[in-house]
């Protein structure tokens, strides 16, 4: 398996048990209806294990662009893998997503609410404030990546492909997974914490193609979940290097 379909498949699992837990909790007629946020953020920080377990050992489990840059921005990953990477996030964000739908289609059939619907798919505002909104991912995935940065410690992967490269599953899933978790319980509540482009983006290109009734895919809000992740990513970035030279 090479590195590109390792972050495909690793991207796929965190998103098919990420907006899983989701559908979960929001559509109406599932076991799990109405089991909250708790549920919610415990499923996807579990979501994060899964997907280092499987695919750190042949990519480093970036499953995440906003890794892949910080760490290409922090000297660890060689900037000519970035492109690769990312379309490798995109493509398994996109397939999870999809996949997520076809597993809970008949819960889709009977949800009325287009909010809740596209929840399911991608992260929306509590408040709709850009500035707040934008703050709010920038400062998760500040948090994200200082964490990545730390636990990773000095012993960086070279990027000729001679050992793991460098990234998530370099850290164990579980400490990752305590990271995720303890971010969406502690910030996760004002934007959904998307802390991750292809998480967000991948699900709502399919949520805006799939035939789902009432539907309402707020391209409006899409950029604040890019941009902010990669502004967070950055100035963990900066503030590692800072503190390391």
């Amino acid at each position: 398996m090479t590195p590109f379909i390792a972050e495909i498949i690793g991207t796929f699992i965190l998103i098919l048990l990420g907006n899983g837990v989701v559908a979960n909790v929001l559509l109406d007629g599932t076991k799990g209806h109405g089991s909250g946020w708790i549920v919610i953020t415990t499923a996807w920080g579990l979501a994060v294990y899964v997907a280092v377990l499987v695919a750190g050992p042949v990519s480093g489990a970036h499953i995440n662009p906003a890794v892949t840059i910080t760490l290409a921005l922090g000297g660890l990953f060689d900037w000519a893998l970035v492109p690769e990477y990312i379309l490798a996030q995109m493509l398994g964000a996109m397939l999870g997503s999809l996949v997520v739908y076809l597993f809970h289609k008949k819960h889709y059939d009977i949800t009325e609410d287009s909010g809740l619907i596209a929840a399911t798919f991608c992260t929306a505002p509590a408040i709709r404030n850009y500035p707040s909104n934008l703050f709010s991912e920038a400062v998760g995935t500040f948090v994200l990546m200082l964490a990545v940065f730390y636990i990773a410690g000095p012993d960086f992967v070279s990027a000729s492909g001679e050992r793991a490269t460098i990234g998530l599953g370099s850290l164990g899933a579980l400490p990752v997974a305590l990271v995720v978790w303890c971010i969406g319980l502690s910030l996760g509540g004002t934007t959904g914490y998307a802390i991750n482009p292809a998480r967000d983006l991948g699900p709502r290109i399919v949520h805006a193609v799939l035939p789902i009734k009432n539907k309402r895919t707020d391209w409006s809000y899409s950029w604040v979940p890019m941009i902010g992740p990669l502004l967070g990513g950055a100035l963990a970035a900066i503030l590692y290097l800072a503190m390391s030279s």
